[in-house]
C-alpha cells in the first residue's frame, strides 16, 4: 500500500530548474530513485504527470507519491567487516583486497554489500535499491576505507559532499619508476576507453573533468616509487588510468600496463614477482562531514599485510 503523498510548493529561488533535481533537493531521495519514480508517473505537478526535464515555475504544486519498499534480492551475509568509525547514520569500513564492492554479473554474493546489509539492515532500503547505502566503490583488487549510509538523510548528505568534492581521499600506491619532480598535478579527462570496453582512458572520444594530486613518498629500487595520491574528482579507474598515462602504472595493474611483463630482465624483479598478487593501491584515509552533526570525521586504514611485505621486501634492499 502507498504512502500517502508529499506535497511541496515551487518557490522563487527553484524557478527554472529540472523537476527532478527540485525534488532531489527537497526531498531525502536520491536523484536515480526519484528518476524512476517520474517514469512511473509517480509525481504530478498541478495534477499533470511531468517528465523529470519539466523545468518548474513559482507556485507549481508538485506530489509525489511513495511506493512501498521494493525487495532488494540482496542476501545478508554474515562476513567479516573491519569497521572503523559507525554511528546511526553512517559506517566506515576498511575493505580488504579481493573483495567486491556490491553484486553484479560473476558476482552474485559474497560481496561486501552483503555483509553491511547483514551488519545493517536498515540499510537495504537507503538510496539506490541495487545498491544501497553506497555514495562511492572501491575497484575489487584494491583496498581501503569505503564509508556507507545508514538513513537516507546521510545518503543524500554524502552523495553532495562527494559531488561538490567536499570529501577528501588519500591514497597509498607502489607505482613503475622515477618521477621527475617530487609532486605535481594531473589534469585530464576520463572516460570509456573507445574499443576496450571495460577499461577508461585519458584520451576518450568523450570524456570528464578528472583531477589528481599526487606526491612522492618514498624511491626504491626497480626503479619503483611509493606515492601518495589525492584524487578531487571521483572518475571510474581515476587515479590508475593517471598514473599509467604519466608513464608509471600501478605495480601489478594489468589492465593499465603495471602487470607481468614489468617484471622482466632482472633477479630482483622477478624475486619480487610472486609477492605482488594484485595492484598495490589502496585508499588510506577518508575524510568528511558527519551528515547530522557536521563534525569531521576521519578513517583511516593501514596498509594490509600483502602490500606491507612489499614494500618491507623493497625496504630491505636499500
Amino acid at each position: 500500500m502507498n504512502l500517502e503523498p508529499i506535497f511541496l510548493t515551487v518557490a522563487e529561488p527553484d524557478q527554472g530548474g529540472r523537476l527532478d533535481k527540485f525534488l532531489a533537493d527537497h526531498t531525502e531521495f536520491s536523484r536515480a530513485r526519484l528518476g524512476r519514480w517520474l517514469k512511473d508517473g509517480l509525481v504530478q505537478v498541478n495534477d499533470r504527470p511531468r517528465p523529470a526535464s519539466y523545468r518548474v515555475r513559482p507556485g507549481d504544486r508538485v506530489s509525489l507519491t511513495v511506493p512501498p519498499p521494493e525487495p532488494t534480492g540482496l542476501a545478508p551475509q554474515a562476513l567479516p567487516l573491519d569497521i572503523l568509525y559507525e554511528d546511526r547514520d553512517i559506517i566506515l569500513v576498511n575493505k580488504p583486497p579481493g573483495l567486491v564492492v556490491h553484486p553484479a554479473p560473476g558476482h552474485r554474493g559474497g560481496t561486501l554489500l552483503n555483509a553491511l546489509v547483514h551488519h545493517c539492515p536498515d540499510l537495504a532500503e537507503v538510496g539506490d535499491l541495487g545498491r544501497p547505502g553506497l555514495v562511492h566503490r572501491l575497484d575489487k583488487d584494491t583496498s581501503g576505507v569505503l564509508v556507507a549510509a545508514k538513513t537516507a538523510l546521510a545518503h543524500a548528505s554524502l552523495t553532495r559532499q562527494f559531488h561538490d568534492r567536499e570529501v577528501e581521499k588519500t591514497y597509498m600506491a607502489l607505482v613503475w619508476g622515477r618521477f621527475d619532480r617530487r609532486s605535481g598535478t594531473v589534469d585530464q579527462e576520463i572516460g570509456r576507453h573507445p574499443t576496450a570496453r571495460q577499461k577508461m582512458s585519458a584520451h576518450p572520444r568523450r570524456g570528464k573533468n578528472a583531477v589528481t594530486h599526487w606526491r612522492v613518498v618514498q624511491e626504491y629500487p626497480g626503479p619503483l616509487t611509493f606515492v601518495e595520491l589525492s584524487p578531487k574528482t571521483g572518475r571510474t579507474h581515476q587515479l590508475r588510468v593517471h598514473l599509467a598515462m604519466l608513464g608509471h602504472p600501478v605495480v601489478g595493474d594489468a589492465a593499465y600496463g603495471g602487470g607481468a611483463t614489468r617484471f622482466k630482465g632482472t633477479p630482483l624483479l622477478q624475486d619480487l614477482r610472486p609477492l605482488v598478487t594484485r595492484q598495490l593501491l589502496h585508499a588510506r584515509r577518508l575524510r568528511l562531514a558527519h551528515p547530522a552533526s557536521g563534525e569531521t570525521i576521519s578513517g583511516e586504514a593501514p596498509l594490509p599485510a600483502d602490500f606491507q611485505v612489499v614494500l618491507d621486501f623493497l625496504e630491505n634492499l636499500q
